[in-house]
């Protein structure tokens, strides 16, 4: 496999990845304050949504990039999506 080589590219998805940790850690500060079900269950799905968001973005960048054969970017998305 290869690396996402713009570094413009990888701060953008350094800066997702950031959005995510705060929403994980808002997610426990939810938990630790009893918050309902709901509002924890919507977080958290929010935040797989944003994690498969950064994960397919990066997918494009290695695509955009022209390096790894398209069955191998395949294979990668039939793993991991």
């Amino acid at each position: 496999m290869t690396t996402v080589h713009d570094p413009e590219r990888q701060r953008a998805l350094v800066l997702r990845l950031k959005r995510v940790e705060g929403q994980l850690r808002g997610i426990q500060k939810l938990i630790e304050s009893d918050a309902d079900c709901e509002t924890v269950a919507q977080q958290m799905a929010a935040a797989r949504k944003a994690l498969d968001k950064t994960f397919f973005a990066m997918v494009g960048c290695v695509i955009a990039q022209g390096d790894v054969p398209p069955d191998d970017v395949a294979d990668m998305l039939s793993r991991f999506a």
